[in-house]
This record gives C-alpha cells, sequence and structure tokens, in this order.
C-alpha cells in the first residue's frame, strides 16, 4: 500500500486562492470614489489622517461611515477626539456644491481641529510661471 499524500490538487487549490485574493485584495482598499478637483499641490506626506469625504450628491463619509450633515455634526467631535492630533484630510467631488464643503469645514473648524488638509488630483500641466 502506498501512503503518500498527492500534493498536486493541493497546489492547484493554493493557486487558485491566491489568484483571488490577488484581484479582490485592490478592491477592498478603496474608499469612496469621488472625483477630485484639479490644482497644483504638493502631495500629501502622512496619509494617517482622518478622511472625510464628501461625494457629488452631498453625502458625507467619515472614513468609509455614510452620514447626513445633521450626524456629521453631531458626532464628529468625538469620533475626531481621539484622531485629531494627526489631523484631518478632506476630500470633495469637484462636481459637489461648494456650500456642502464650506459647511464640512465650519464643523471642523468647531472641533478645534486646526491641521485640516483639502485632498487634489495633481495638475498635470500647471498654469505657466507657477511653482512646482
Amino acid at each position: 500500500m502506498n501512503a503518500e499524500i498527492n500534493v498536486v490538487s493541493l497546489i492547484d487549490v493554493m493557486m487558485l486562492l491566491l489568484v483571488i485574493f490577488m484581484i479582490t485584495a485592490p478592491l477592498m482598499q478603496g474608499g469612496v470614489d469621488v472625483k477630485l478637483p484639479v490644482a497644483s499641490a504638493r502631495p500629501l506626506d502622512d496619509k494617517s489622517s482622518l478622511v472625510i469625504t464628501i461625494d457629488q450628491a452631498g453625502k458625507i463619509y467619515v472614513d468609509k461611515t455614510p452620514m447626513n450633515y445633521r450626524e456629521f455634526a453631531a458626532v464628529f467631535k468625538t469620533m475626531a477626539g481621539k484622531q485629531a492630533a494627526r489631523g484631518v484630510t478632506v476630500r470633495s467631488d469637484g462636481r459637489t456644491n461648494v456650500e456642502n464643503l464650506v459647511r464640512v469645514l465650519a464643523v471642523i473648524r468647531n472641533a478645534a481641529i486646526t491641521n485640516v488638509v483639502i485632498a487634489t488630483e495633481e495638475d498635470p500641466q500647471p498654469p505657466a510661471g507657477s511653482p512646482r
């Protein structure tokens, strides 16, 4: 009687799982999909800040948790209390109403957070004479 383990089928299963993880891992890392405005700006150094996203419809996301403006205004100070030292990054869709961005910035300011960054896409062709 032969007591060897057939490892060929185990390798096939392992390779299949590897392919599945390679395909799904990039999909799980994405945040809220927004079209950021284009501007000439330096890249961000710190990526550990609290991320607030405003989509085209004006819906607010704290990290990936969706909420409306009233909920955001009510709970932001307590949510940001732990992460306020690292700062806040605001990602606003370029097609949303400016009023939505201003209202969110007012809530952040009322929470006494001063380290606020507004995320933009890099301008591929900055205006002539502007520093890069």
